[in-house]
């Protein structure tokens, strides 16, 4: 049975009923769940549902199983029973057996990889007329991390984004180029090209704002002179001129994206995040509308007198919804059908796609997979929008029309600054070169706004506090961080580690702690990937640490003079030193070996 206590609890309470009971039960009987923390215990079998078969009241069947359990189990040490659940302790053989055994395994918890379907992951899809901001390191961080997971319990991943290079958005930002840029580039500038464009983007929403405001001086209604604003024409009429492929305006267009680009690699880079494959809405949407063309002749969607075409999902418990407009043109959702039916032609061995986008979005998703159902891919019924909360600052919410975004890059900067100003203060880094010091800086700074950012469940909105992050001593990155240069540490000074058997020693209850914390890894990265929730895997990787702090300050480790008791707690250090290094790589964040 090795050391799954799910399997030796399961196939001996099936064993125990049939001796003890006289009847069999199949495995669907057995219900095990983690005991409660304020019960002793390791795994807690619900006896409810076994009553009928022993005809005894809850607690007598529990008693009676429990000690059939222990005489007969050597693994099991003791129980205790409360009420209907029977609470189930493993003995320490048991878990320094299972100790031992993990020793051998350097990537404990992963499974093999790339041996289940291919998962698509979006993440990012950003607009190219702006620079990415603090929504969308949640959304980045969110995704990657969640690529990441599911890669470790052995999917095969592809990393996708969207870019949406086309519309309204970006000729707003063009229209103001040409009005005030007088041939501005991000050379003559020392802008970065998304920052850049993200200017002219702001001066757009000025002077409309201006403009609106002339007109209703002028007698017009807010609704008119919204309409009518000089600077709003001149934009949809670049828009037409783009969609006719007008030579200088295509020119023009490629010219600002391509500065965009380059800014979005920058930024990537500095995350330490990355995409197998880039889709842009440029081409997505001509695939999209023909697609939906398609839809209209196979019966799937109705087109109306006016020319639009429509889909009616009032069956599906939704509404119904237009796919084209009356002059043909593409609405937003038509370009979603296009890129993902797209990527299932690109990765014919796709399961499913995972689009990372907020909360706002979650109908317009809903209506996306049941429309690529009809058209007859049968991989949309396991589509799943990873939706998540509106993330904000101290000071509040932010507009990217109005120039108050916080700009991805600063916000990344700032915190390797905020990281460097705590290190000083505590006296982290004292005696290390300057440029390693610079370094650790920013690794450091990127660990407090990763895991700040995913420790929260993604359907929250959350409140991101830089001082409160980059905190060495509390749930956070950098503290997870230093507990693991802790771990390094005593490796360091320990020598390399070859023997692993301890021969017969008693743990302690901090060090049986750790074990059984250890023990659970596999349980939560198979949880993280069911649900998609990175946060588990935080929440994991802070128990973990605070239970090794625990253990190392009130336990003796290289000056231990039993020496199997010694180089038991090494072999303690070095495993809980790598879970959590793997862990928190699962959530995009490095490990430094010094601090």
């Amino acid at each position: 049975m090795g050391y799954d206590i799910h399997h030796i609890i399961s196939q001996s309470t099936i064993e125990a009923v049939e001796k003890l009971f006289g009847d069999s039960i199949p495995d669907t009987q057995i219900q095990l769940q983690k005991t409660r923390k304020e019960f002793e215990g390791d795994i807690t079998l619900v006896v409810f549902p076994l009553t009928k078969i022993s005809k005894k009241g809850p607690e007598q069947t529990a008693d009676a199983i429990g000690n059939y359990l222990k005489e007969h189990i050597q693994d099991v040490q003791g129980f205790n029973v409360v009420k209907g659940f029977l609470n189930i302790s493993m003995s320490q053989n048991f878990w320094l057996g299972f100790f031992e055994e993990s020793l051998k395994n350097e990537r404990f918890g992963f499974e093999m990889q790339d041996i289940k379907p291919r998962v698509i992951v979006e993440y990012a899809s950003p607009n190219t007329n702006k620079p990415l901001h603090l929504g969308h390191l949640r959304n980045i961080f969110l995704g990657f991390s969640v690529a990441n997971i599911l890669k470790a319990v052995g999917h095969r991943i592809t990393r996708v984004q969207i870019i949406n290079d086309r519309g309204i958005h970006i000729c707003k930002s063009m229209v103001a180029w040409m009005k005030f840029g007088n041939n501005e580039t991000p050379e003559s500038s020392g802008m970065k090209g998304d920052k850049l464009v993200g200017h002219y983007y702001v001066l757009f929403d000025k002077e409309y704002k201006m403009q609106v405001a002339e007109l209703v001086s002028k007698g017009f209604s807010e609704e008119d002179a919204k309409k009518n604003a000089p600077i709003m024409m001149e934009a949809q009429e670049l828009l037409r001129k783009w969609e006719a492929k007008d030579d200088a305006t295509i020119a023009l267009w490629k010219k600002m994206n391509l500065w965009v680009y380059s800014g979005f690699d920058f930024t990537y880079k500095t995350m330490a995040v990355d995409f197998d494959k880039l889709y842009y809405e440029s081409d997505t949407y001509l695939l999209g509308r023909d697609e939906v063309l398609k839809g209209v002749e196979q019966k799937v969607f109705e087109q109306l007198e006016d020319g639009s075409i429509w889909v009616n999902l009032e069956d599906e418990g939704l509404d119904k919804k237009a796919l084209l407009r009356k002059d043909g043109t593409a609405m937003y959702i038509t370009q979603d059908i296009g890129t993902a039916i797209l990527r299932f032609k690109d990765f014919p061995d796709t399961a499913y796609q995972i689009y990372t986008v907020g909360n706002e979005q979650e109908y317009h998703f809903k209506v996306l997979f049941k429309i690529l159902k009809r058209l007859g891919f049968a991989q949309a019924d396991q589509n799943f929008h990873l939706s998540y909360g509106m993330v904000e600052l101290p000071e509040g919410k932010m507009k990217s029309r109005e120039g108050t975004a916080v700009d991805a890059d600063d916000i990344m900067l700032d915190m390797a600054n905020e990281a460097k100003a705590v290190a000083a203060e505590q006296g982290k880094l004292e005696g290390l070169p300057d440029d390693e010091k610079e370094e650790l800086y920013n690794t450091i700074g990127m660990a407090a706004l990763k895991y700040f950012l995913l420790r929260v469940d993604a359907k929250k909105n959350m409140q991101f506090n830089p001082k409160e992050s980059i905190d060495f001593n509390g749930n956070t990155g950098p503290s997870i961080q230093y507990t693991y240069v802790r771990t390094q540490a005593v490796l360091r000074k320990f020598g390399e580690l070859t023997n692993w058997r301890f021969g017969d020693l008693s743990a302690n209850q901090a060090e049986l702690s750790i074990v059984k914390r250890i023990y659970e890894f596999p349980e939560f990265l198979r949880e993280a990937a069911a649900t998609y929730n990175p946060a588990l895997i935080a929440h994991y990787c802070y128990d973990l640490a605070r239970d090794y702090n625990s253990f190392y300050h009130d336990n003796p480790i290289l000056r231990e003079a039993h020496q199997e008791l010694k180089l038991f707690r090494v072999a303690l250090t070095a495993k809980t030193g790598l879970v959590l290094k793997h862990a928190m790589q699962l959530l995009g964040v490095q490990m430094p070996e010094r601090m």
